[in-house]
């Protein structure tokens, strides 16, 4: 079941239906890095080279061009770790066109969804954002402890990834109580989701696809579970 979902999502992230909204998830995100990038740049630039030249004057005209190449490469580092939660707070924005794209492709003969209220989805997509940044501080904090880092970042983000998506899938569909409770008597299965979804995320440049991926294949999945408590 989490393979057919998984298979059904991947095969629609580039198709013509999902090209727009990926293409606006991109370039705001792009934006929005590009504003960090500068804006954490000059902030640097502000506070800490003047605080560098007070507290040791007369460094040599080498030291500054060698502090501006190790500055660059700690910025670069952290954006690279941004890209994941920026991303997240960009795609929440769209969750609901990728939900009503796959549900009308795939499932036509079923009742649509109803698209989270705007508010709503902006708390969402601030939900999803913290979600990413605590998974992933929890992760690099137990890089520290040999044996269990890797397993940690797949566990953590597992967890809060497959929670977040599957529940908003649900959401679409039922009252956030009983999304939260169907989530609750299949979290086993949801979990096991969410490992894919974070398997997506530990991959650079295919994570800036990861919410999308993530909000098409919990909507098959919440498809699937339905049917099977129907049945």
């Amino acid at each position: 079941m989490i393979l057919d979902a998984a298979r059904a999502a991947a095969s629609r992230l580039l198709s013509p239906e999902f090209r727009s909204v990926f293409l606006k998830t991109l370039g705001l995100t792009l934006l929005a890095l590009v504003g960090l990038w500068f804006g954490i740049k000059g902030f640097f630039e502000w506070l800490a080279w003047e605080w560098i030249d007070t507290l040791l004057p007369g460094l040599p005209s080498w030291a500054g061009w060698l502090g501006a190449v190790l500055v660059g490469i700690s910025l670069a580092g952290g954006l690279a770790l941004l890209v994941a939660p920026v991303t997240a707070i960009v795609a929440g924005l769209f969750l609901d066109d990728i939900a009503e794209v796959v549900e009308r492709t795939d499932y036509p003969n079923d009742p649509p969804g109803r698209a989270v209220p705007t508010l709503r989805s902006l708390v969402l997509s601030l939900r999803f954002l913290g979600v990413v940044i605590l998974g992933n501080v929890v992760a690099l904090l137990l890089l520290l402890v040999p044996g269990i880092n890797i397993v940690a970042f797949f566990v953590v983000n597992g967890y809060l990834l497959g929670r977040e998506f599957f529940e908003f899938a649900a959401m679409r569909f039922r009252p956030e109580d009983e999304a939260r409770a169907l989530r609750k008597r299949h979290s086993g299965t949801v979990f096991l989701a969410g490992l894919v979804i974070a398997a997506c995320l530990a991959v650079p440049l295919l994570n800036l696809l990861t919410p999308l991926f993530a909000a098409a294949m919990m909507v098959h999945l919440h498809k699937a579970i339905s049917a099977r408590e129907m049945n």
